[in-house]
């Protein structure tokens, strides 16, 4: 995409930076609100909480286990960088949960990457302006420049090879069932962050 540079996204994006959430930040505000039988966001149900529990135990999991190839980690400490990574979510998001784990190792590999999560709830006029397929659909990675103010690129809200699994589904059964959710949850534990690295690769 090309680089979208306007007052009015630069604004959203501070605003919602003022009320950002680090990595560990975030991990303990999902795991708190699920001891209240809570989950982020404005909307509350139970199926919305089970997600949620799921995705807590996910990301713990994926916290240990994640390993980012020595290639990819020599391309993120080598480059020369001065950005944001402001992702917007929510924690009963399962695409999230198998992303964030990954965006956090790899923004740590580099000290010009700042790693910050907004609610998507809560800044929903920022939401409407990286919309996918016309929906509000999460995670959504901005890259923003910090000296320019501009949003170099954007990923999300799922890896390359995922979307064209999600896309081609879609296009033979015209909806995501159960079944093929599971299938993707199977592919993301068989890809271990492999697809989302690469393709992060390529927003240096």
């Amino acid at each position: 995409m090309e680089n979208i540079v306007t007052t009015e996204i630069s604004e959203l994006i501070e605003k919602g930076l003022k009320e950002s959430y680090t990595y560990k930040e975030y991990r303990q505000l999902v795991s708190d609100l699920l001891e209240k039988d809570k989950s982020t966001g404005h909307e509350q149900t139970e199926a919305l909480t089970n997600y949620s529990m799921l995705n807590d135990r996910r990301m713990k999991r994926l916290d240990k286990t994640i390993k980012i190839d020595e290639s990819i980690t020599r391309v993120f400490e080598s480059a020369t960088l001065d950005v944001t990574w402001v992702v917007l979510t929510e924690g009963w998001c399962g695409d999230a949960a198998q992303s964030l784990p990954v965006i956090n190792k790899l923004a740590a590999l580099n000290s010009g990457i700042d790693f910050k999560i907004i609610s998507r709830d809560d800044h929903d006029e920022l939401m409407n302006n990286f919309l996918t397929n016309g929906g509000k659909a999460i995670p959504k990675l901005l890259v923003y420049d910090n000296k320019t103010k501009e949003v170099l690129s954007s990923w999300g809200p799922r890896p390359s090879l995922a979307t064209k699994m999600v896309n081609d589904y879609k296009k033979e059964h015209g909806s995501l069932d159960p079944e093929f959710k599971q299938d993707l949850q199977v592919w993301y534990n068989k890809d271990k962050g492999v697809n989302i690295a690469k393709d992060l690769v390529d927003l240096l």
